[in-house]
Order: C-alpha cells, then structure tokens, then sequence
C-alpha cells in the first residue's frame, strides 16, 4: 500500500468518528456569536467617539470666533470680548514645567527603588498596595493635602509656600505620582532578568546597570504612564481651587515662587459666569488647553519611540 492510500485511509477513518453536522453546527453558532459580539464591540467603540466627535465639533464652533491673537496676549476680564488666556497660559506653562522634574525625579526614582534596591519583604509590598490605591484617591484630597502641607507650612511659618507656582506644582506632583511609580515599576519589571544578569556578568555595578540597560529600555513605558499623568495635572482644577490659586491675576510670575493664574481655572471661572458669551470664552480656552495637552503628548510620545529598545 503506498503512503497516499495510507492517508486516504486514515482520513476516512477519521471521518467516520466525526459527526460532521454536529460540527458544522457548532461552528455556525460559534461564527454568529462572534459576529455579534464583534458588533457589540464595534458599537461601544462608535459611542465613545461620537462623544468626543459631539464635545469636539461644539466647542470649536463656539470657541473658534474667540480664538484671535488678542485673546492670547490679554489678561482675563469682566468684558467677553477683552477677556484672554495671557495669564493662565503662562502659569499654565510654568506649572508644568515645575511639576516635570519634580515628579520624574520623585517617581523613577521610587520605582527603582522598589523594583531594584528595597528587599521583597511584608513591608515593601505594603508601600507597593498603599501607592497603587493612592491613584484612585479624589483630587479634592490632594488639594487639602497640598493647602496644609505646601500652602501653609503646617503652620510653621518659614515653611508657608503661599498659593505659589512650587506650592501648586508640588500638590499637582502629589496627585500624579502613583500613576508615575505604577506605571515606571511595571516598565522596569518588564525588562527581561536575562539582560539584568548579562550585565551585571560583565562586571557592570548595579547602578551602571539600572543607568545603562534598565532605564534605556524601560523609557517606553515610563512616558507612557509620565503622559497619562501629565494629561491629568493639565485639567485637573479641584486642587487649584483648594490652595487658593486666584482667578483673576493681572500680572505675570517671574519665579516659583510668585502667585500665577492657571488655564483651567480661567476656563471654571467663565463656564460659571451667566452671560452667554463667557460659554464662548471658556470654548477657545478649552481649545487653548487641548493644543498644549497634544504638543506635550507629542513630544512626549516622539521621544518615547526614540529611545524605545526592544530585548
């Protein structure tokens, strides 16, 4: 018997075991739910960006009018058609770049010292659970942290920061900082321990291989948790409010530790206001905000692609 008689055979064979309707009706079924839940799927995409398409569209339709070179050089005032975004566009920007180093170098940081340095212990994984739970703790919290901590110096006067640009930043770096940790741990437990121990092998210390091999090939991740983050302290305003950050501040900061307007407490003030024009107002400088979120992000994710390194 040749081998292609063999096949047949065994072919046939097997044929005679299956109950070839039962398993064409098995997999019609199969086929129809997953056409459905692939539709399900597809609809519940569709709601969440007709959502955003519908916020998007209205917001440049009632902003778009207000979004002159005037309305970027001028301060906030009673007058729609005089009221700008100068002063919370440049708090809003040296906020942020306060709150940038400061909570880079407090976030890695702590993450590599939990993932590299501190001992595996009852202890470590108790500081582990506390922070991730403090990433679902509501920005009201933060604000009445920063206000007793930062603001008022726990009543100790010489530590009394006032409602300045360090007091904000170092509130606003308080409320990103776990998902700044969360997100560096789970990009440095995902570099493989075969490169850790190749390194380490060669001679290099435990520094040069968290500088050398771990960081370099982490960056990915953690720009991606340090973009969600920033994200959040941009439009976050519960905490601005709280630690007293004025609304209307007709002068620019020239260091950190000056009073200083913020972008979206412009935005809360004239979304309260009861003309209908204000409503315009705080469309263009949601606009204003939405621009500098995507430039961040930008840049953010150009050097996150940059210096990615795949093992």
């Amino acid at each position: 018997m040749t081998q292609t008689d063999q096949n047949t055979v065994t072919t046939s064979k097997y044929k005679s075991l299956v109950n070839q309707q039962t398993v064409d009706k098995r997999n019609g079924t199969r086929l129809k739910i997953n056409t459905i839940n692939k539709w399900a799927f597809f609809a519940c995409t569709m709601v969440g960006l007709l959502v955003l398409a519908t916020l998007l569209i209205d917001i440049l339709i009632k902003g778009a009018g207000h979004l002159t070179p005037s309305f970027l050089t001028s301060f906030s005032s009673s007058t729609p058609s005089m009221a700008g975004v100068k002063g919370g566009l440049i708090g809003t920007i040296w906020l942020m770049l306060t709150i940038i180093p400061i909570s880079i170098i407090l976030g890695v940081g702590t993450a590599i010292y939990l993932e590299e340095y501190a001992s595996n212990n009852a202890f470590t994984q108790f500081i582990k659970v506390s922070i991730s739970n403090l990433a679902g703790v509501p920005s009201v919290v933060f604000g009445l942290l920063g206000l007793t901590i930062f603001v008022r110096g726990m009543g100790i006067p010489g530590l009394a920061l006032s409602n300045s640009v360090l007091a904000a930043a170092l509130t606003m770096t308080l409320l990103i900082l776990p998902v700044i940790i969360v997100a560096s741990q789970e990009a440095i437990r995902s570099v493989p321990n075969s490169v850790k121990e190749a390194s380490l092998g060669l001679g290099a210390t435990k520094w040069q291989t968290i500088k050398n091999v771990i960081l370099p090939a982490a960056i990915p991740g953690i720009l991606t948790g340090f973009i969600l983050a920033l994200s959040r302290a941009l439009g976050e305003t519960a905490p601005l409010i709280l630690i007293g950050i004025p609304t209307v501040l007709l002068a620019l900061p020239s260091s950190i530790f000056d009073q200083f307007q913020a972008l979206p407490m412009n935005i809360y003030t004239w979304s309260k206001l009861p003309q209908e024009e204000f409503q315009n107002v705080a469309s263009a400088g949601i606009i204003v905000l939405l621009i500098i979120l995507l430039l961040m992000n930008a840049v953010a994710i150009f050097l996150r692609n940059k210096y990615s390194k795949k093992y």
